[in-house]
């Protein structure tokens, strides 16, 4: 059996996560992260003491924030990105973030009862920007489906 794996990654417009411009986007983290914690598929996320990601720093740029979580389908990620408030905070994104390449986040699939790391993430994401989607990672426009 097997579970999706997502990342997405976004350059701030900010210097940093505690830029003002950053503050509406910080202020509605936790809300977000708990939609994500209690929605039907969700299965697992990448994240520190603070109760969220934004304290990883994988690329050495402060302005670059990551988010990694694990879901049991393509059905519930969707679901959670495009059909619950997430999808305001997606809309706005222009609002904190700028383009980060050709593609901000990829999804791949694993076996069930493992986790992404950040190394192995990142170098999915790039290869999506550098291929396109592939079984090793792909998007929602180009769904692979389970192994």
């Amino acid at each position: 059996m097997y579970q999706l794996a997502q990342i997405n990654v976004a350059r701030m417009i900010g210097a940093n996560i505690e830029d003002p411009v950053m503050k509406e986007f910080v202020d509605h983290l936790d809300s977000v992260n708990q939609l994500a914690e209690e929605s039907d598929g969700f299965i697992w996320r990448l994240k520190d003491d603070e109760n969220n990601a934004t304290g990883f720093n994988p690329l050495n740029d402060e302005q670059i924030i990551i988010n990694l979580s694990v879901w049991r389908n393509i059905e519930s990620l969707e679901y959670f990105t495009y059909k619950t408030f997430h999808v305001d905070f997606l809309r706005r994104r222009k609002e904190w973030f700028q383009k980060y390449g050709k593609a901000y986040y990829a999804l791949w699939w694993i076996k069930n009862d493992e986790y992404p790391d950040i190394e192995e993430a990142l170098k999915r994401l790039k290869y999506l920007q550098e291929n396109g989607p592939s079984s090793y990672a792909f998007n929602f426009q180009s769904v692979f489906q389970k192994p």
